[in-house]
């Protein structure tokens, strides 16, 4: 059985491979994926953590989510890109149900792990097609994120 390190490293190769050769449409329907997982998942900590630091944590991921959110809507429409709406992908969706079913502690610290792998493959993504993506502004916006998930990313190891 993987790791969750294991996991994680894994699907951070994968997600800047992918983000090297994603089309615009793609990188914007990964990106609001990735940002419709990060508030579910803060928004269902929210309800139940008695953590301040988690707390604090959560509402920033799902105030600079909301940003991320919209800056990449706003690039995309200068991109001529209409994505279609955001939908979580299988693993998202499996790590939804996992922090659904914990409860207590085992909530904060199953949204805390999650959070790590999450954030790694974000920042592979907006690297990746900061880096080699075809739209500009697209190119610009992912550039400009990538240091706010680096920020979460020392967040989360300071935790």
């Amino acid at each position: 059985m993987k790791t969750i390190l294991a996991m994680m490293a894994t699907a951070t190769l994968a997600s800047a491979a992918m983000a090297q050769t994603m089309t615009p449409t793609g990188y914007v329907a990964a990106a609001g994926a990735g940002d419709m997982y990060e508030k579910q998942s803060s928004q269902l900590v929210l309800g139940t953590t008695k953590d301040a630091k988690v707390r604090q944590f959560a509402q920033m991921m799902i105030r600079d989510h909301d940003k991320s959110t919209a800056d990449v809507k706003v690039a995309a429409a200068k991109s001529g890109v209409r994505p279609a709406s955001p939908r979580l992908n299988a693993d998202q969706a499996s790590m939804i149900a996992q922090l659904k079913a914990a409860k207590g502690d085992a909530r904060d610290s199953t949204y805390l792990t999650q959070q790590k792998m999450a954030h790694e493959q974000a920042l592979a993504l907006h690297q990746g097609y900061a880096t080699s993506g075809t739209a500009p502004a697209l190119k610009t916006v992912a550039a400009n994120i990538a240091p706010v998930v680096q920020h979460h990313i020392e967040m989360l190891q300071a935790m």
